[in-house]
């Protein structure tokens, strides 16, 4: 019983690292890219798009980070990617 309320907190802090983390790559990506800023929910979101955009492609090119800020900026990169695609989508 001990063991279940432990795994559904590890579950809810990682969730919530995951929407930190997502907020931090958002709002690093649309300050990078002109008009990217999507608000608090917009970047959290984008952020964990990117997340896993990023968890694809980067592997796939040989690059892996580890840690917090490595995974802070792989979210980053992969929110930029989003970012540029949708600016590109846009414009068509």
């Amino acid at each position: 019983m001990e063991e279940a309320a432990v795994e559904g907190t590890n579950v809810l802090v990682s969730i919530i690292i995951w929407i930190i983390v997502g907020g931090i790559a958002g709002w690093l990506a649309s300050t990078i890219v002109k008009g990217g800023g999507m608000g608090l929910v917009g970047n959290v979101v984008l952020g964990i798009v990117g997340a896993i955009v990023a968890g694809f492609l980067l592997p796939a090119i040989g690059i892996g980070l580890s840690g917090i800020f490595g995974a802070i900026i792989a979210a980053a990169i992969g929110a930029i990617i989003v970012l540029l695609i949708i600016g590109l989508i846009k414009r068509a």
